[in-house]
């Protein structure tokens, strides 16, 4: 019983981040008022132009790696003052039962290995490598990210046996694909793999689809992703288009398929 009540926690959980801020997140890609007019924090309202600020350092797996996720600076025309998102980690309940019996202690992530983190409207991470000295954005451009996986700073384990990961996995929506002059989350979804010194990176799912929900299959170390096909290309998602399930093997995250 309790390992079935940890398994609805942990599915339930793998789903929600700041949901009541959704409708409000995202930003404009084109001007849509020309009289615009600056506040008193320099900030131009439905502008393409915004300022950002950087949150806390999120630590990696790797010791030489380290991320900053960077948040979109917001203006409340209401209240007359700024604000920014921040990072919230995306956890799980873990019975001590089913640790112990069954060897999966992931320190309370939502998948082995992975930490994630989701925000309101945060538009972009930067990675910095101590060894290297390099510093790399994942985008070149402003996207609104969803949540970023990224390796575990703490050890997990999977059945017993201990699991690490190399690399990141980020859901956003990167692209005006409803050509309504904002990215937001009207537009497409989309989930991406990035090495971990972000010299390659990949679509996991083909560009047309967007991703609703995932789950994680703990017998093959694989991620389900959710998704629903835009099948009349208007660039959004309506009520009636279906929903199709796509594996991942974390192992080698360039193993993917379609399952439904």
């Amino acid at each position: 019983m309790k390992r079935m009540l940890y398994i609805l926690v942990l599915l339930g959980l793998t789903v929600s981040c700041s949901e009541s801020y959704d409708k409000e997140k995202g930003f404009n890609v084109s001007d849509v008022d020309s009289e615009n007019e600056s506040n008193d924090e320099g900030i131009v309202k439905d502008s393409i132009k915004f300022r950002t600020q950087p949150s806390k350092v999120l630590l990696t797996g790797n010791k030489d790696v380290r991320l900053i996720t960077e948040f979109k600076v917001n203006y409340n025309e209401k209240r007359e003052v700024s604000y920014v998102g921040s990072n919230e980690f995306r956890t799980n309940f873990q019975d001590e039962e089913v640790v112990k019996k069954y060897g999966n202690n992931w320190n309370s992530n939502i998948v082995p290995g992975f930490s994630a983190v989701c925000g309101y409207n945060m538009v972009n991470v930067s990675c910095f490598n101590y060894e290297t000295q390099a510093k790399k954005k994942f985008f070149a451009k402003p996207v609104l990210v969803k949540t970023i996986y990224y390796p575990a700073f703490l050890p997990d384990t999977l059945n017993f046996k201990p699991i690490n990961r190399n690399y990141f996995l980020l859901s956003c929506y990167d692209e005006d694909s409803n050509k309504d002059g904002k990215i937001n989350m009207k537009d497409l979804r989309r989930f991406y793999y990035f090495d971990i010194e972000l010299n390659k990176n990949r679509l996991l799912l083909p560009k047309n689809y967007s991703v609703t929900g995932s789950d994680y299959d703990s017998a093959n170390d694989f991620m389900l992703v959710y998704a629903k096909l835009d099948a009349n290309n208007n660039g959004m998602i309506d009520k009636n288009e279906e929903i199709h399930v796509f594996w991942i093997d974390l192992n080698n995250p360039e193993k993917t398929g379609k399952q439904y």
